[in-house]
């Protein structure tokens, strides 16, 4: 079963009217949605910027609630090249959207000091709210965690939204990196885990991005649900001419391989290049691009120069120009990834929907999306040498790889944001008690 087609697990809130694919009474009253968002925003001037891809999320949220109450923390200095503002990226939905800025305070002096005067500002978001959710994952600084906390305090329904497992992405920092990160990380992930478990546990409904997220929390859940948080419109799927001409292509040549996300430890970067450079002693034809900034680039760049790489693979950093990246994703004859920590990156679907199939260590979250037509392979985790011969191997078989790709965006047909967003609303209005019981 597909994360879309995931079944409700309990009954409606509200007497007759429509109901979901699983029998639940949907309520479609006209309702307040309250959010608690991660991804800061900053000030320029009077004008906020956000994340191009977080104004997406609160457009297509507006689609499916009459009013949003966003709240959303404000970070110091210069926004990274990717954030906009967020008026003119959500359009006329900003009519029906009210933003609530909290301080960006992840530093337990900076939390302690700002707690006394955020609080007044989350009471009386909540209060105002029909439905009340709340993306957790942290410890200090953490305002998500401090609003579910308050909702469950006020006996008021809420969801909680998580979209990777937080404790367990710090625990692996403690083994790694700069000692003082490695002291942190090592004091702050079982808190953390504590703090998960304890606001999942009391939460209504809980909303958890991608299987391996799922199938970690859903123990400590009451209604767990597998959902998606994608960007990717139906019109970004690859076209069937254009599939068709990428499995014509792909029977001779230089295999090409990429990958999109962060050069960082929990993505496992240096298995990435180890894999490359069993390909490379093989003798085996490859390109390969690894798109992403990190704190591991540039180990891995100098890894590259000094080895039997240099020349093959491109480590270009962030680029800003979607269409470029999107363009390198559905160029590529396979995504290849190294994941080391329990999460479901939206690369791997991104490269479903571009008839890219996903080649990587195994877990729950890429076997959950291949299950359906098998548009990927898939080794034990850390194995670097099962890797580099799945590789090879499709590298040889050109006729397997055409029927991978052909499969893989059979994977990817299911994922665009509009339906993703859609099913998510539904299950809040299906599954959570409203917070208040008048509409607005």
């Amino acid at each position: 079963m597909t994360a879309i087609e995931t079944a409700a697990t309990a009954g409606g809130r509200v007497a007759g009217g429509p109901r979901d694919g699983a029998g639940a009474v949907v309520d479609h009253r006209p309702a307040t949605l309250l959010l608690y968002i991660s991804v800061p925003v900053y000030r320029r001037g009077d004008v906020l910027l956000l994340e191009d891809q977080a104004c997406n999320g609160l457009r297509l949220w507006a689609e499916n609630f009459e009013r949003l109450i966003v709240i959303v923390p404000v970070a110091p200095g210069e926004p990274p090249a990717s954030w906009v503002p967020m008026a003119a990226a959500v359009g006329a939905a900003m009519e029906r959207i009210e933003i609530v800025t909290v301080p960006e305070a992840y530093r337990p002096d900076r939390f302690l000091r700002a707690l006394p005067g955020v609080l007044p500002r989350l009471r009386d978001a909540i209060g105002r709210a029909d439905y009340l959710g709340f993306a957790i994952g942290g410890l200090f600084g953490d305002w998500g965690s401090v609003g579910a906390y308050l909702a469950h305090r006020r006996g008021l329904p809420f969801y909680v939204w998580t979209d990777r497992v937080e404790s367990e992405v710090v625990r692996v920092a403690a083994r790694s990196g700069p000692w003082k990160r490695r002291v942190q990380a090592a004091l702050t992930h079982r808190p953390m885990a504590w703090l998960e478990r304890y606001l999942i546990r009391r939460a209504d409904l809980g909303l958890f991005h991608g299987r391996e997220t799922y199938e970690t929390y859903a123990p400590w859940s009451r209604n767990p649900q597998v959902v998606h948080d994608i960007h990717i419109r139906k019109a970004d799927h690859i076209a069937p001419d254009m599939l068709e001409a990428k499995i014509a292509g792909l029977r001779s040549g230089a295999l090409r391989l990429c990958y999109m996300g962060r050069a960082d430890q929990m993505k496992g970067p240096h298995d990435w290049i180890a894999v490359l450079e069993r390909l490379a002693q093989a003798g085996v034809d490859f390109e390969a691009t690894w798109l992403g900034e990190g704190t591991e680039l540039e180990a891995m760049r100098a890894r590259v120069a000094a080895g039997p790489l240099a020349g093959r693979v491109k480590l270009p950093g962030f680029v800003r120009d979607r269409a470029l990246v999107a363009g390198e994703v559905r160029a590529a004859h396979l995504m290849m990834f190294c994941h080391k920590t329990p999460e479901s990156p939206r690369c791997l679907i991104e490269a479903l929907t571009s008839g890219t199939p996903i080649v990587g260590y195994d877990s729950a979250f890429p076997r959950d999306l291949i299950a359906a037509h098998g548009g990927g392979r898939l080794v034990p985790r850390d194995d670097v040498a099962a890797l580099a011969q799945a590789v090879a191997g499709l590298a040889q078989d050109r006729g397997a790889l055409a029927a991978l790709v052909a499969r893989a965006a059979e994977d990817g047909a299911q994922f665009d944001d509009v339906t993703v967003f859609h099913h998510r609303s539904e299950l809040i209005r299906a599954h959570l008690p409203r917070a208040r019981q008048t509409g607005v």
